[in-house]
């Protein structure tokens, strides 16, 4: 299969190793991602907040650009989905605006006509190569690994539908299936606290501490996400967490693509686990070699 891939600007810098392990991945399934030619930011959530139609035009060009490409348009980072998925759901509900859009994308010679499906990684890989192919394919076992699967507060809302929006799955099965023990974990779908950490830096932390002990607290040897805030969230602000609320917190946050390239062969530089700020070696674990 082939996607029209939007990398969106965390890939491009704070989370590199998001966009080395998706690549990896996909190409390890046998799964093409074709970038988007001239792409531009999303507008993320602030756009939102301000103008809807201009937030809705800034989204909708990239949109317009993937239309071109024929296939589904994926996007790794869980604020960009959202909005790229609102945009088309909004669009797609509302000719009015949809008018007022493409009067706009007239003036950069586009036009957007609804075609696209807006999909996450973690929904192409469960829902489209399928579990099974995956384990299949996979060469490392990840048995003895105790993982908590922490999906974040956006990419399972109501009305995207790609899992329960309490209780989201997709992540445990395939992990389950690779060998991995999933730790219970109640707070796999509790904000990390988002943009808090520069407004409100004492809520935002709380809320990340809380995240992470729940994590430890059942056993957790690391925490793993689809989100390039809530992994920088997480990992980064460990330290500050540890001096403000006296706790001892040293647990490892990676992106489910990269825990997904340890069992289909990676080597942790190509899975970009030599950019983390707390060190996951997997070499240290019970990894088995090849089944």
């Amino acid at each position: 299969m082939e996607y029209a891939y939007y990398p969106g600007c965390s890939l491009e810098a704070s989370a590199k190793a998001y966009e080395e392990s998706t690549r990896f991945v996909f190409d390890a399934l046998g799964q093409k991602l074709v970038e988007i030619e001239d792409w531009n930011c999303c507008g993320a959530t602030y756009y939102m907040a301000t103008k809807e139609t201009i937030s809705l035009v800034i989204s909708a060009r990239n949109l317009a650009l993937a239309e071109k490409y024929g296939n589904d348009i994926v996007a790794p980072c869980s604020s960009c989905y959202t909005i790229l998925y609102k945009t088309n759901k909004i669009l797609n509900d509302n000719f009015i605006m949809k008018e007022k859009v493409n009067q706009a994308l007239k003036k950069d010679n586009l036009e957007y006509n609804l075609s696209l499906n807006v999909r996450h990684p973690l929904d192409v890989l469960v829902n489209d190569v399928g579990i099974d192919t995956i384990a299949s394919r996979a060469n490392t076992s990840l048995k003895g690994i105790k993982m908590a699967q922490y999906y974040g507060c956006q990419i399972v809302r109501p009305e995207r539908g790609i899992d329960d929006k309490e209780d989201p799955q997709l992540m445990d099965r395939l992990f389950k299936a690779l060998g991995a023990e999933n730790v219970y974990f109640p707070a796999k779908v509790r904000c990390c606290g988002g943009m808090l950490m520069t407004t409100y830096p004492d809520v935002g932390l709380k809320l990340t501490k809380e995240i992470l002990e729940h994590a430890q607290d059942n056993g957790a040897e690391v925490v793993v996400t689809t989100c390039p805030l809530c992994q920088m969230n997480l990992e980064a602000y460990q330290d500050k967490i540890n001096k403000k609320f006296k706790t001892d917190l040293h647990i490892p946050v990676i992106y489910f693509t990269q825990a997904l390239g340890l069992a289909l062969g990676g080597s942790p530089k190509e899975l970009g686990l030599n950019r983390q700020l707390i060190p996951f070696k997997p070499e240290e674990k019970t990894l088995e070699g090849s089944r």
